[in-house]
């Protein structure tokens, strides 16, 4: 394993096995451009992020990363049709106000999609509102409610379901803990055992 792929976010390590060499990418909420300053460096990929922090922004101008200052809330019809080859949305599903308007963006935009959110139904969470009636909070879910920005929080059978809904094809799906790691457990029973999904998703 090369030291850049080391270096990596763990949850974006498993992204980026899904990401063609030479292809264009899309990174919604891109933060510091960790994962497109990867891409560029190992894969030869092109591509843009947008992201509304103006601090992650200066940040990825410094390292040379491609980003308008963009709401996702506010569309993305500045994109055209079929235009990138896949489009990446880690850990934001749930922040936007409409997050099947917005896999269908996704969808239109590129050819392939990547998303990513944490699982309201993984166990520990279900145990901390049966025990304590309150909404949980943990490494995943480190908010209150008052001021979380997490307002549409799923589980995986909502997300796969709003999919059969649209008739969007799953293509790849990977389940694991809070350290984004696999294990064969939650292959036995992901929608309680799954703290964080990562799904490859295209029409």
């Amino acid at each position: 394993m090369s030291q850049a792929l080391t270096d990596l976010r763990p949850d974006l390590t498993i992204i980026q096995q899904w990401v063609k060499p030479n292809s264009q990418v899309l990174d919604l909420g891109c933060g510091k451009g960790e994962l497109l300053s990867f891409l560029k460096t190992e894969k030869g990929v092109r591509g843009y992020g947008l992201e509304i922090s103006p601090e992650k922004i200066t940040h990825c101008i410094k390292n040379g990363i491609n980003v308008i200052e963009q709401n996702l809330d506010s569309g993305l019809n500045n994109f055209k049709d079929n235009s990138i080859d896949t489009v990446i949305m880690a850990q934001a599903l749930q922040a936007v106000q409409s997050p099947d308007v917005l896999v269908d963006e996704m969808l239109r935009i590129g050819n392939q999609a990547i998303v990513t959110f944490p699982n309201f139904g993984y166990w520990r969470t279900r145990l901390y509102l049966l025990l304590k009636g309150r909404m949980p909070m943990s490494e995943s879910l480190p908010y209150n409610w008052y001021d979380t920005p997490n307002i549409h929080l799923c589980t995986f059978k909502d997300f796969e379901q709003l999919c059969h809904s649209k008739g969007i094809r799953i293509l790849n799906k990977t389940v694991v803990d809070g350290q984004h790691n696999e294990h064969w457990s939650i292959g036995l029973w992901p929608s309680m055992l799954g703290e964080t999904a990562v799904y490859h998703i295209s029409r």
